[in-house]
């Protein structure tokens, strides 16, 4: 899938695939399959091309990584169903109302009863009976253990059979959901604006960490420049002293301080008198 296989006539070997190439081709073969999965996870056509949408931006992110896995279709499935089946779309308050069912009556209640079922069921169920993968590839792509996955499949499938009991037959099963997915018209957007919306995202996380990066640097550079070079003690808080005195005022002066007072201001306040002791 990664390169065109090698001729061997006369014109020589054919040119390696380029990155974008290679991711073009992977989308056209997988995306209207996981597109349909999709839909059968949830029972939302705007959710369902919208998680294959973001699993193949997140391919082409990665492109390198998943260019060398051993199964690229089965990396960007894993990450389709991970999208579709994610908890915080009940939150989006575009999503909390139901799509209208499908027309078929017989359609409605295959998909009522699928999404009936408990989301790690569900995924166990079109695993096995939709995509028609084997057991432990269910349980390994599933994150359970070969016995966990085995009895989530028996599980779902009595679950599905007592609201549809026509279906107890799996490979009935099989059939029933191949059709389901293919009535509704479900189309993802083309490879192009698919990697061109991932590049997009690409270089706007990338600006923001480099911004938030430099804040922290600018943060960081003013803290130091800010900051004292040594320790000053706090000052305490005013607390009230108590048994200090009054102050207390001069009283009226007697006759003898009165005396003094006007002897004092008699004397004159410069001459030799004042610099030579008189006898007594």
């Amino acid at each position: 899938m990664m390169q065109s296989p090698a001729r061997t006539d006369e014109a020589g070997p054919s040119p390696a695939l380029t990155p974008a190439q290679a991711f073009d081709a992977l989308y056209a073969f997988c995306a209207p399959a996981l597109v349909r999965q999709a839909y059968l996870l949830t029972g939302r056509r705007e959710l369902a091309q919208e998680a294959v949408e973001r699993a193949f931006q997140l391919a082409w992110q990665n492109w390198p990584q998943v260019a060398c896995d051993r199964d690229p279709a089965g990396w960007v499935r894993a990450v389709a169903h991970e999208c579709a089946l994610s908890p915080w779309h009940r939150f989006r308050l575009r999503y909390r109302h139901p799509e209208p069912p499908p027309a078929d009556a017989a359609d409605h209640a295959l998909l009522e009863a699928l999404l009936k079922l408990p989301p790690t069921y569900r995924r166990t169920l079109l695993l096995y009976d939709g995509v028609g993968l084997d057991l432990p590839e269910t349980a390994a792509e599933t994150e359970a253990s070969t016995p966990a996955a085995a009895g989530r499949l028996t599980r779902a499938r009595r679950l599905v059979a007592d609201r549809v009991p026509e279906l107890a037959d799996p490979a009935a099963l099989h059939r029933r959901l191949a059709e389901l997915a293919s009535t509704e018209r479900l189309q993802a957007a083309q490879p192009p604006t698919v990697r061109t919306y991932a590049e997009q995202r690409t270089r706007f996380w990338t600006r923001s960490a480099l911004a938030f990066t430099a804040t922290i640097i600018a943060a960081t550079t003013l803290t130091l420049r800010t900051a004292p070079t040594h320790y000053e003690a706090p000052i305490g808080p005013a607390q009230a002293i108590s048994g200090v005195p009054a102050e207390v005022g001069l009283g009226p002066l007697s006759a003898g301080e009165r005396a003094l007072r006007l002897k004092l201001q008699g004397l004159a306040h410069n001459g030799p008198e004042r610099l030579v002791p008189v006898a007594r």
